[in-house]
């Protein structure tokens, strides 16, 4: 067994969420690529942000495609107070209540309530995914109570204060990327447009594809020119080799939950692709 990814490291401030294909186990490496030099982090697939929360970097933008999820980041640094007490009023490992909530419009939540109602279900939906359906609505099954129980108040109010450093972007990746600098560390772990094999890839609203492979290729190219330093992670793949073109890259052994049982997790590749 691969030693390298084998062991979950210690972390002061764990994300609050959940999120399929969250690169926590490889942390110790990652956290190696700040450094003194850098004084902004960036970082536009956000998900649970682990790499984020574990680094503590005084400034960050943050940006993801999800707006469910920025929005969810928004209430949690601004306004934690108003959903941790929505969040108390939810019973935990409760399907009934899972679906319940599931099936509410959004639109008609007050934003602290619709933060509450994210973070209900990402915690006990099926192996942490977000997807929806062709009508935008979430619509991931109930995983019930071997997803653990919701984060104590504590790890909210740590992340909420990390966040406070952080400005947020919900759109494209370009949109982040663009509004990078000298000094930025960016970190970019894209949802994986792989078709040799099956892979969870609707970690947020659009599903990465083959000509976003190209854009991100195009956007770490510019950001090496204009020397702005960039680490990526991604599956090994064909589209991992097209990333990795010219660039420092270095494969590490991670262990996933291919099917979301334990009984199918398996050893894999990850690419740690860098212009340092």
């Amino acid at each position: 067994m691969p030693a390298a990814a084998a062991r979950v490291p210690t972390n002061d401030c764990p994300p609050f969420l959940r999120w399929a294909g969250s690169k926590r186990k490889l942390l110790p490496r990652l956290k190696e690529f700040w450094t003194k030099g850098h004084k902004r982090y960036v970082e536009p697939f956000a998900g649970s942000a682990c790499l984020f929360f574990a680094l503590r970097p005084p400034k960050a933008i943050i940006g993801d495609l999800n707006p469910e999820l920025i929005s969810t980041y928004v209430e949690v640094k601004y306004r934690l107070p108003a959903v941790l007490a929505e969040l108390s009023k939810l019973p935990p490992w409760d399907k009934e209540e899972y679906l319940r909530l599931r099936s509410l419009d959004t639109s008609r939540l007050e934003p602290q309530a619709r933060a509450a109602r994210f973070i209900y279900l990402n915690r006990f939906c099926f192996n942490g995914i977000y997807r929806t359906n062709l009508k935008g609505q979430f619509n991931v099954p109930y995983s019930g109570d071997g997803c653990g129980a919701l984060p104590k108040d504590e790890v909210f109010q740590r992340c909420s204060r990390r966040l406070r450093g952080a400005r947020f972007v919900n759109g494209d990746f370009e949109a982040v990327l663009i509004q990078a600098e000298k000094g930025d560390l960016v970190y970019m772990d894209p949802p994986y447009a792989v078709g040799a094999r099956r892979v969870f890839r609707e970690y947020d609203p659009g599903t990465f594809t083959l000509e976003d492979i190209a854009r991100l290729r195009s956007r770490m190219l510019r950001l090496h020119k204009d020397g702005i330093t960039f680490l990526v992670s991604y599956a090994e793949s064909d589209e991992a080799d097209v990333l990795r073109k010219g660039f420092s890259f270095e494969t590490v052994p991670v262990r996933r939950n291919i099917a979301g049982f334990a009984a199918h997790r398996a050893w894999t590749n990850e690419l740690l692709i860098t212009n340092i």
